[in-house]
C-alpha cells in the first residue's frame, strides 16, 4: 500500500507543486500560524493523508547550521502569556508546548513574526532555527493523530537582513527538500 504524503509549505515562492513526485499532495497555507493552522486541518479532513511533511524557510540562530534541517521539535517561540505561564507556553491548555516528530534533528521556534534581533529566549531553550508555521501544523497533526515531519532551509541569520536575504533565498532549497522526500518515498 503506498503511503498518501501531504507536503504543506506557506508559499509557492518556497516550493514548486509541479516537482511533487507521484502520490504527493502540495498544499499552500500562507503565511502565519492560523493560515498554517487553516489549511492543515482542512488538508487532513479532506485528504486523509498517512504523514504530513511541513516545508519551509527558516531563519539561523545555530550559526553551525546551513541548507536543508530536519526538524526534531518545535515550540511557539511568541506564546507570551506572563505571568500566567512562562514564555512559549499556552495558558490552561493540557496539550503539550514542545511537539516532537519523532525524528532527529534540530528544535524550530515558531512564531508570527521575522526574528531581526538577537533574542536570549531562543539560546536559553535551545531554539536552532525560527520559521512562521510549523508548531500550527505539527499541532493540528498531534491533535489528529497523524504523523508529521518537517525540512527547513535555512535562508538567514535570524537579524536585521532578515528580509534581504529571505527574498534571496527563498526558493535555494527546493532540490534538497524534494531528493529528501524522493528517499522517503522509497522508504515505503
Amino acid at each position: 500500500m503506498t503511503r498518501k504524503i501531504l507536503v504543506l509549505t506557506a508559499i509557492d515562492d518556497e516550493l514548486d507543486k509541479a516537482r511533487a513526485p507521484a502520490d504527493v499532495e502540495v498544499i499552500y497555507s500562507g503565511v502565519g500560524k492560523v493560515n498554517a493552522a487553516s489549511a492543515a486541518t482542512l488538508a487532513l479532513l479532506v485528504l486523509r493523508p498517512s504523514l504530513v511533511i511541513n516545508y519551509g524557510t527558516a531563519g539561523r540562530i545555530n550559526e553551525t547550521l546551513s541548507g536543508l534541517v530536519e526538524v526534531a521539535h518545535v515550540v511557539q517561540r511568541d506564546m507570551m502569556a506572563m505571568p500566567l505561564v512562562p514564555r512559549g507556553r499556552t495558558p490552561y491548555s493540557s496539550n503539550l508546548d514542545k511537539l516532537s516528530s519523532g525524528f532527529d534533528g534540530v528544535t524550530c521556534g515558531t512564531g508570527d513574526s521575522f526574528v531581526t534581533s538577537d533574542d536570549p529566549w531562543l539560546n536559553e531553550n535551545h531554539v536552532d532555527v525560527v520559521d512562521m508555521e510549523l508548531f500550527a501544523i505539527a499541532h493540528v497533526c498531534q491533535r489528529h493523530s497523524i504523523p508529521w515531519r518537517a525540512f527547513k532551509f535555512i535562508t538567514d541569520d535570524a537579524n536585521n537582513l532578515v528580509a534581504d536575504h529571505w527574498i534571496a533565498d527563498v526558493g535555494s532549497g527546493q532540490d534538497q527538500f524534494w531528493d529528501e522526500v524522493k528517499a522517503l518515498k522509497t522508504v515505503d
